[in-house]
């Protein structure tokens, strides 16, 4: 991520009008463009009369839409084959993918990159090792298959990614005389200041306690040096005790013990967040671009890009923070019946032409090197650029979403340690405990 000003212009060209394609999208049409052209298919006419069923998650979206109606026509161009697009809802995704891994489902979707281990464990993915590095794919960077990758098979192949960074209130920046925050020292001064400009019931710097809690926390800890687990032979060894780990986790729950998120909000997620933030309850937050359609409609209007801004998360050291890896992937399901057609699917969608595009067009950074590099210095996408760079992931297991959401185990700790029932060393101790009963059960 990259600590330039977003002008109206930049935003909406990058995340706004474009939509999101990981997370639905806004209400701006999107602009004209010619669709890529795809080097023609040797397996041409072979296809003729199949039809393949492919999903989006989200909502859709102007842009999204016209992407997957050029793509598609492409695909159908060079192999003769129709597509059949579905578009599932994010709430609707789990019991989907749940309802697909033992009946009907698609034959090619778009997932998540740290869903990939789940999904691979319940035999729902198909591999596709064989066209993972050939072609253009071969440019991808290995460190962007960590997810993807088991067993030294490829189960899916990163399509777009994802990075956070501090989404911040441009015109009270200004009106304060407010810089933008190099060290985590800078960032909490900054917090203060809008909280005693602005009024009570304002987080300067939002706690997120929720379903993407991990996301901050990671980002503290990581900084630190700490991690959350480490393979260790067969067997994962929590490392939440650590005291890299405890250095970040005490900056974590810090932002609510030094009064810079109001205790009212422990349990509140992004998109929980990204509302208060439209309705002038927030000053800064850990987020990515998607959010910022969202806040739009959130504030009817009132609060569009120019009055916003991106800059990286920074440590106590004025470095970049390491923010966590996210990415969509595009994979072949496991019931397909069609897994030569979806491999030619897989590959004209993530050839460098159309992973550029589904990038750009859905407000994510690009998988090929050269395209990100060119982002640096971008006013819109650079802060996310930078933070990219020095992306992690967190536990590759498939029962690392147990841990991280349906059991919150660290949130829960963290509204421990908050609520005064225990102290970081006991909380943490116990979080270790259950993190390591639950990646080696």
């Amino acid at each position: 991520m990259r600590i330039a000003k977003i002008t109206a212009t930049t935003v909406t060209t990058a995340a706004l009008a474009l939509g999101l394609a990981a997370c639905g999208g806004g209400s701006e049409e999107p602009a004209k463009s010619e669709a890529p052209k795809a080097e023609a298919s040797a397996t041409g006419p072979k296809y003729a009369g199949k039809t393949l069923t492919v999903w989006r998650l989200g909502e859709s979206n102007p842009a999204a839409a016209k992407y997957m109606e050029e793509l598609n026509a492409e695909f159908t161009k060079t192999t003769g084959a129709q597509v059949k697009l579905e578009w599932i809802p994010w709430p609707q995704v789990g019991d989907k993918f749940n309802a697909a891994a033992t009946g009907a489902g698609p034959d090619v979707t778009e997932i998540g990159n740290d869903q990939v281990p789940t999904w691979q464990s319940q035999d729902a993915l198909t591999p596709i090792t064989d066209i993972a590095h050939a072609g253009d794919q071969a440019q991808i960077p290995q460190n962007l298959f960590g997810y993807e990758t088991v067993d030294n098979e490829v189960y899916a192949m990163p399509w777009g990614a994802g990075a956070r960074a501090v989404l911040y209130r441009k015109d009270w920046f200004k009106d304060l005389g407010i810089e933008i925050p190099k060290t985590w020292d800078e960032v909490v001064a900054a917090a203060k200041k809008i909280q005693a400009k602005k009024g009570a019931g304002v987080d300067g710097f939002a706690f997120n306690g929720g379903s993407d809690a991990n996301h901050l926390l990671a980002a503290f800890a990581w900084s630190e040096g700490g991690e959350f687990a480490a393979k260790e032979g067969d067997k994962w060894v929590g490392k939440l005790t650590d005291p890299t780990f405890t250095s970040g986790f005490e900056r974590y729950t810090g932002l609510v013990k030094d009064g810079l998120s109001g205790k009212a909000n422990l349990t509140l997620n992004t998109t929980d967040i990204r509302k208060r933030f439209a309705n002038n309850k927030v000053g800064m937050y850990l987020t990515a671009g998607w959010d910022l359609p969202g806040i739009e409609v959130d504030s009817k209007g009132k609060l569009k890009a120019d009055k916003l801004g991106f800059f990286p998360l920074p440590d106590t050291k004025g470095e970049i923070a390491p923010s966590f890896f996210g990415g969509n992937d595009i994979a072949l399901w496991g019931g397909t019946k069609e897994v030569d057609l979806g491999k030619e699917y897989l590959k004209l969608a993530t050839n460098k032409t159309w992973a550029d595009k589904y990038a750009k067009d859905g407000g994510l950074l690009p998988i090929y090197p050269d395209t990100l590099a060119a982002l640096n210095e971008d006013p819109a996408q650079g802060p996310f650029a930078q933070a990219f760079a020095k992306a992690k992931a967190f536990p590759a297991d498939s029962n690392w979403t147990e841990f991280d959401t349906t059991k919150a185990v660290l949130q829960n700790a963290a509204r421990a340690v908050l609520s005064g029932k225990k102290d970081t060393a006991t909380a943490l101790a116990d979080a270790n405990k259950e993190l390591e009963e639950i990646l080696n059960q």
